[in-house]
């Protein structure tokens, strides 16, 4: 099986990378050296990682409390670490139900050693950028009903899909399966320092054996909410989304930022009958 195949701990992940960013102790060497190299082009990329770890947990409050979500999918979840969805979500809702998807061994070994004791939570080994097979999966059924309103998270993820693989049709494909008054939550790495991009894309393909797709402009984040409904305060650096203090809203990024929001999937149009 997939999930028994060996682990090259030699080779760093985005995943384990963003943990030791983070502080965390789910790392290894070869992710700290490749920290180390990252942080000589960007170095506040720590300040990133935390932001993007403060956005999540603002968006998945206000999507349980203010819109009564109980159903959340967590695309490229990454390692467990506080304040997870689950903990997040079900702090207001009890009965709130979180899948988290990842195809990293070693986050989906730790993910399930903390899960094991949570019957409304899983986590599925499985590649995002086949959402169909993924909504197909046993376990997937068994916590989320499509009819009820879900939200679907790619929360600093889509950079690690390739153009080929079309980040922007992957949401597309999501959305087609949700239903209305359902949410789609998406922040994702851009800078508009050209170089900075270029530089920073190579340093990851290298170091992450080619398991990276590219920090991109602004404007290509945009698409990815093509017919979505953008809440307030709409596409930003996550750090300017409803924050909830200033020490938090001034320890920003500089070199790159992690831009997105939250947006709704709207009524369907009618079908004309023939």
């Amino acid at each position: 099986m997939a999930e028994n195949r060996p682990i090259d701990l030699s080779v760093p992940s985005a995943a384990r990378m963003y943990d030791w960013l983070l502080g965390g102790n789910f790392n290894y060497e070869a992710d700290r050296l490749a920290c180390q190299e990252l942080l000589r082009h960007a170095p506040t990329s720590r300040a990133l990682a935390r932001n993007n770890r403060w956005f999540l947990e603002r968006v998945v409050h206000a999507l349980a409390e203010e819109h009564g979500v109980k159903q959340f999918v967590d695309f490229g979840s990454g390692l467990p670490t506080q304040n997870n969805v689950h903990q997040v979500a079900q702090a207001v809702h009890h009965d709130a139900r979180v899948v988290y998807v990842d195809n990293d061994p070693v986050v989906l070994a730790h993910g399930r050693s903390i899960l094991d004791s949570n019957d409304r939570t899983t986590i599925i080994e499985a590649d995002m950028t086949q959402p169909e097979a993924i909504f197909e999966r046993e376990e997937f059924g068994r916590l989320i009903d499509l009819r009820e309103p879900t939200a679907a998270l790619f929360i600093s993820v889509l950079h690690c899909v390739k153009d080929r693989d079309d980040p922007a049709g992957i949401v597309r494909r999501v959305v087609a399966r949700l239903r209305p008054g359902s949410f789609v939550v998406i922040c994702h790495l851009v800078s508009d320092d050209r170089g900075l991009r270029e530089q920073v894309t190579e340093l990851m393909r290298e170091q992450t054996g080619d398991q990276w797709g590219r920090v991109r402009e602004k404007w290509e984040v945009d698409r990815f909410f093509d017919d979505l409904v953008v809440h307030p305060p709409g596409l930003v650096d996550v750090t300017d989304w409803r924050p909830d203090s200033d020490l938090r809203r001034h320890d920003r990024s500089v070199e790159w930022t992690d831009y997105g929001g939250m947006a709704e999937v709207p009524p369907r149009p009618a079908t004309k009958e023939a």
